[in-house]
């Protein structure tokens, strides 16, 4: 697919892939069963935000920080990841990530005071970080049936922990908000476990990473453009994620079949959707197109009734998959740094916003009403859209020269950054 005029692929990387899909060796699957666990750390609090905010006498904003924390540290480690594993080899970086998140989910569980809570979700972003950014390159370099095969595994288990997280949060959160911390140290010590035993050591990359080589990357006047529109979008994406169960106000089992009905969305537009539109009408229009869609949608969630705000919610998830595949894919499409370097310096834009979102909605409706919050990320979103359409010819430039299977590569990279 040509990402920039929307011309025809030759061929679908995805249908190229699916028959290797399946016949893969057992490291691939250990990695692969390890990332589903790590995504669905991300949703995995969603269902149990009013059950925690109960439990430690917290408020809303206070809770939302669980967010803000592991997302805030998640940004900073983007300078970290590929300083690690260029040194210390891609093995050695997934176990270190694993052994973080066993260590501080488990803690997390244990939690006295939302402040306690709030500094061992920040250790536990630490560890996804450097797990993450990661498992991508492994999984192709060990995957059988040649890298299409593998990306669309990863994709497959990025989109089913997406899904899997706020279902999760749900069943175990419905005992106790303690529960689903305790459930996803327990998974990622068998991801720590399974990849000790059936994972080689990768070999470590030619030339090693610098602490500020993804700052300088972002001197690329494309990459820069992707950045910065990726971050009025991650603020809405984040206020939907993080601020709505609060106005939903449901029972966990709720507002986990919510989400994950939302995730399954998600997952389906940013695998099978996204690449179909863009093939038709081009990365730039269609990434307009579903900031603006975006934008409306959680206006309407906002102003809306009980069941609006329901449907909206699960809607949004829709906009939300094509959004992130057509960034990811313009955001390396654009940039003439080395991949992991492009996607460092971008994601450490945009996982600001992720980390903004989640505490400055609900300070938003202490100091106005409930509503103002989605009118803030209605705003953003629709920013994120003049971002594309005013920085179009540097957004534009480098893409054009993507191959489509260059593009689909880059699309799970930068996400999983």
């Amino acid at each position: 697919m040509n990402s920039s005029t929307g011309g025809p692929a030759e061929g679908d990387p995805f249908d190229e892939g699916a028959t290797g899909l399946l016949r893969q060796p057992k490291a691939v699957w250990a990695t692969a069963g390890a990332s589903v666990v790590a995504f669905m750390g991300i949703g995995l609090v969603d269902p149990i935000l009013p059950s925690i905010a109960k439990g430690l006498d917290a408020s809303a904003s206070q809770v939302s920080l669980l967010f803000t924390s592991y997302f805030l540290i998640t940004a900073v480690a983007m300078l970290v990841t590929g300083f690690a594993s260029s040194r210390i080899g891609g093995k050695k970086t997934l176990l270190l990530g694993l052994a973080l998140v066993v260590v501080f989910a488990g803690l997390a569980g244990t939690s006295g005071s939302v402040g306690e809570l709030v500094g061992f979700r920040a250790g536990w972003g630490l560890g996804n970080a450097l797990f993450v950014s990661t498992a991508l390159a492994v999984i192709v370099g060990a995957a059988a049936g040649g890298s299409a095969a593998a990306i669309l595994l990863y994709e497959s288990a990025l989109g089913l922990g997406m899904a899997c997280g706020p279902l999760l949060g749900a069943v175990l959160g419905n005992a106790s908000w303690r529960y689903p911390f305790f459930g996803t140290a327990a998974l990622m010590a068998v991801g720590f476990l399974c990849i000790t035993a059936f994972l080689k050591e990768q070999p470590k990359p030619a030339q090693r990473t610098s602490l500020l080589a993804p700052i300088k990357a972002l001197g690329h006047g494309g990459l820069a453009s992707a950045a910065a529109s990726a971050f009025f979008y991650n603020y809405t994406f984040f206020t939907v994620l993080a601020f709505t169960p609060f106005v939903l106000n449901m029972t966990p089992y709720k507002s986990g079949a919510i989400f994950f009905a939302w995730g399954l969305l998600l997952a389906v537009f940013s695998v099978l959707v996204a690449p179909r539109l863009q093939a038709r009408f081009g990365s730039l229009k269609v990434l307009g197109g579903s900031l603006v869609l975006l934008a409306a949608d959680v206006l309407v969630l906002g102003y809306g009734d009980h069941a609006t705000a329901i449907v909206c919610t699960i809607l949004s998830g829709a906009f939300i998959g094509v959004n992130n595949t057509v960034y990811t894919e313009l955001a390396l499409g654009v940039s003439d740094a080395p991949r992991p370097v492009a996607s460092a310096g971008y994601n450490f834009v945009r996982w600001f916003a992720a980390a903004a979102a989640p505490f400055f909605a609900p300070k938003i409706e202490e100091w106005s009403n409930i509503h103002i919050p989605f009118v803030v990320a209605a705003v953003t979103a629709v920013l994120g859209a003049v971002v594309v359409w005013a920085r179009k010819d540097a957004l534009t430039h480098e893409a054009e020269k993507l191959e489509p299977k260059h593009a689909t590569e880059d699309s799970v990279t930068v996400f999983a950054n």
